[in-house]
C-alpha cells in the first residue's frame, strides 16, 4: 500500500504542471557532456597535407624530425602540451609553434598550395584557363588540374581555381613557389618550410634582455672612452 501510495506521488510530482521548470542537474552526464565537449576537433587530411610527415615539412622549423613521434594524423591534433614535451619536441617555442599551426589548420587557414585539390606525388599542376567574354576580350585564370588534364577537359565538372596565383601577360603563371613548366603550365612541390613563421631577427638580445644589453654596452663604451682619455 505504501510502495503503491510512494509511485503515485512520484508520478504527480512528475507531471504536475508547473510554471518554471528548474534545471535538472545531473552529475555523471554533465560532467560527460562538459568531456565530450572538450574533445579537440580533428580536422581531416587534405590532398595537399595528407599526412603527419607532410603537415610538419610545410610549417617548418625543422620539426618533419618529430614526425614519428606521431604514430596517427588523430595523435597530431590531439597530444597536449605535456605530452608533446614527454615525447621531446622541444624547446618551449617549438611545442607552442605547432600548436598555433594545429589551430589554424583546424580553421582551414592554410598556407601557399592549402587548397589545391589535385596533387600527385607531392606536385600540383596549375595551367590558364581561357574564356572568351567578348571577340576582343579574353578571361584567363589558373586552375588547378591533374597533370595529364587540360582545363578544357573539366569544363563539366568545373576546373579548381588556383587562389594566390594570377596570369601573367599571356601564358606566365606567377605566385609563390609556382615554378614554370611549359607554356602556361606551372607547378608547386611541396617544400620544407613552405608555410613557415619566419622569426624575426633579435635587436640587442630582444625586448626582455634589451635595457640590460644597452646599459652594459654603455657602460663598456664610456670605460674604454676614459683609457682613451687617459684616465685610467
Amino acid at each position: 500500500m505504501k510502495s503503491s501510495l510512494r509511485i503515485q506521488s512520484a508520478l504527480g510530482l512528475l507531471f504536475r504542471p508547473c510554471a518554471v521548470s528548474a534545471p535538472v542537474t545531473v552529475p555523471g552526464l554533465n560532467a560527460h557532456a562538459r568531456w565530450a565537449h572538450k574533445l579537440p576537433l580533428i580536422p581531416k587530411p587534405t590532398p595537399f597535407v595528407p599526412d603527419v610527415p607532410t603537415f610538419l615539412t610545410l610549417i617548418g622549423r625543422d620539426l618533419k624530425q618529430h614526425a614519428d613521434k606521431f604514430p596517427t594524423w588523430e595523435a597530431l591534433f590531439t597530444l597536449t602540451t605535456d605530452q608533446l614535451r614527454e615525447l621531446g619536441v622541444e624547446p618551449p617555442r617549438t611545442r607552442r609553434y605547432l600548436l598555433r599551426w594545429r589551430q589554424r589548420f583546424r580553421e582551414g587557414k592554410f598556407g601557399v598550395g592549402g587548397e589545391l585539390k589535385h596533387v600527385e606525388n607531392g606536385v600540383a599542376y596549375l595551367k590558364i584557363h581561357e574564356k572568351e567574354i567578348s571577340p576582343t576580350k579574353t578571361l584567363r585564370k589558373v586552375v588547378n588540374v591533374p597533370a595529364n588534364k587540360n582545363p578544357e577537359e573539366l569544363v563539366k565538372s568545373k576546373p579548381y581555381l588556383a587562389k594566390g596565383f594570377k596570369v601573367k601577360g599571356v601564358s606566365a603563371i606567377v605566385g609563390s613557389y609556382a615554378l614554370p613548366v611549359t607554356k602556361g603550365v606551372a607547378k608547386v612541390t611541396i617544400t620544407e618550410g613552405m608555410w613557415e613563421d619566419k622569426r624575426g631577427h633579435k635587436v640587442d638580445g630582444g625586448e626582455r634582455r634589451r635595457a640590460e644589453v644597452r646599459f652594459k654596452r654603455g657602460v663598456a663604451e664610456r670605460k674604454a672612452l676614459r683609457e682613451k682619455m687617459g684616465f685610467y
